[in-house]
């Protein structure tokens, strides 16, 4: 086992395509397959599932990342400390649904880590592939909501995922329209009374199940409904149609201005919006550090 070796698979994770690591790391994918073939052998693990759709961690393979995470931070370290190298690039993914505060909490952990290089991603992606990105450790964090329709197939994907849920906040249906809109100075309203609206909802993709739609309510049938793929087209729409979408009511003035706004929803509902982690791994620095900008941003 070598160094570099370890330095390979964590790339490998970090792209989550072999083919993306080996541009990155400047060797042949081949090359690159042989090498995590030895270290698989030499270790008695199978560290990647290997899928005519790509690659996966197995248990094992999570479990040894973590580790293999440690050994070359600490080499780093040691480097730093006696070769005067240059501090490698921070690295940290988070896959979320689409949620303002995810947003600024990931603001205020680059504002605060963020040191001369950094290479960060997030993700505002489809439910199952949140599931999929922190089970293969594409991203150290997923955000997500459960409740009493979706939580027994969410819950039961996290299991077999070997993924873990922690409740952030528990929230009431809000719709977010347009400051425009007729129905925006109410206090409360009804389903019955937003049927002349457009409904905008965000799609899931292959996996298009009512279990893992971002909106709750999902089974519900409306007259006029607009599928859109990120929150900017949405919230464009809000405005230019007087559509709506049915959410948490958590919203950043700051990133979204003033035009959208949230108004309570009748519904016996409630949400419980979570973050998600890989039981084998334990969160990094930055993972911990975006965990508490999570806890307060919702709570601004």
């Amino acid at each position: 086992m070598t160094l570099q070796q370890l330095k390979y698979v964590i790339e490998i994770v970090n792209r989550g395509s072999m083919n993306e690591a080996a541009k990155r790391l400047f060797i042949s994918q081949p090359s690159l397959s042989n090498s995590i073939a030895d270290l698989e052998v030499e270790m008695g693990i199978t560290i990647f599932e290997r899928s005519n759709k790509g690659i996966t961690l197995t248990k094992e393979g999570a479990e040894f990342i973590s580790y293999a995470r440690q050994v070359v931070e600490q080499a780093e370290l040691l480097q730093n400390r006696y070769l005067n190298a240059k501090p490698s690039p921070q690295h940290f993914s988070v896959s979320t649904q689409h949620y303002a505060f995810a947003v600024n909490a990931f603001v205020d952990l680059v504002r605060e880590f963020g040191l001369d290089e950094y290479e960060m991603t997030l993700r505002e992606t489809k439910t199952y592939e949140i599931i999929e990105d922190v089970k293969s450790l594409r991203s150290e964090i997923g955000i997500l909501y459960v409740n009493e329709f979706n939580e027994k197939v969410i819950r039961k994907l996290l299991k077999s995922a070997n993924l873990e849920f922690h409740r952030l906040f528990t929230a009431k249906p809000h719709i977010f329209i347009s400051i425009h809109n007729p129905l925006a100075k109410q206090a409360v309203v009804t389903m019955d009374q937003l049927q002349p609206y457009p409904y905008l909802y965000f799609e899931q993709g292959e996996n298009n199940s009512f279990y893992f739609s971002e909106e709750i309510l999902s089974t519900l049938s409306h007259k006029k409904s607009i599928r859109v793929n990120d929150r900017a087209t949405l919230f464009n729409l809000l405005i230019g149609l007087n559509g709506y979408t049915i959410s948490t009511g958590v919203l950043s003035a700051d990133l979204n201005g003033n035009e959208i706004i949230p108004v309570p929803l009748e519904s016996e509902e409630t949400i419980n919006v979570g973050w998600v982690s890989h039981r084998n791994v334990a969160l990094s620095k930055l993972g911990s550090a975006y965990v508490v900008a999570l806890k307060k941003a919702v709570a601004r």
